[in-house]
């Protein structure tokens, strides 16, 4: 079952992480202020399922690999406290902020430039989860170098 579960949950949880990066570009460069308050005050609710998903990967990650070594192995468990510290301690209230400025009508700098380093962020986590997808399929035989 954790078979299933480990890359579905994965999965799962970079596709949001992708389309709230995607929200946020787009609703930047090709749509109106309100469509941005609407895409920044509904990424925040988006944790509701971002969170479980990425707790259910690692703590799976950890019983697959229980009493398992290798290289794969511990690159993917090296990146997973990136991947957590930069979820927990610049995405998440950066989300939580920007909503709250997006919500007040208040795009001003401090706005955008917390948007940029949200944007950053999220395209590191983007990557690190991708490279764990990518290890995790060579770990399972289905992707080759």
């Amino acid at each position: 079952m954790l078979k299933f579960i480990h890359p579905a949950a994965g999965v799962l949880g970079l596709l949001i992480v992708i389309s709230f990066w995607i929200a946020t570009v787009w609703s930047e460069f090709a749509v109106s202020t309100a469509t941005v308050v609407a895409v920044k005050t509904a990424i925040p609710w988006g944790f509701l399922i971002l969170v479980p998903a990425l707790m259910v990967t690692g703590g799976s990650g950890f019983a697959l690999t229980r009493g398992r070594g290798g290289r794969l192995i511990a690159i993917k468990r090296q990146r997973m406290p990136m991947i957590a510290l930069n979820g927990l301690l610049v995405l998440v209230p950066a989300a939580l902020f920007l909503a709250a400025k997006a919500r007040a009508g208040e795009f001003d700098t401090l706005f955008y430039g917390v948007q940029l380093v949200e944007l950053a962020a999220g395209a590191v986590n983007i990557t690190l989860l991708g490279l764990n997808l990518r290890d995790g399929l060579r770990l399972r035989g289905r992707l080759r170098r």
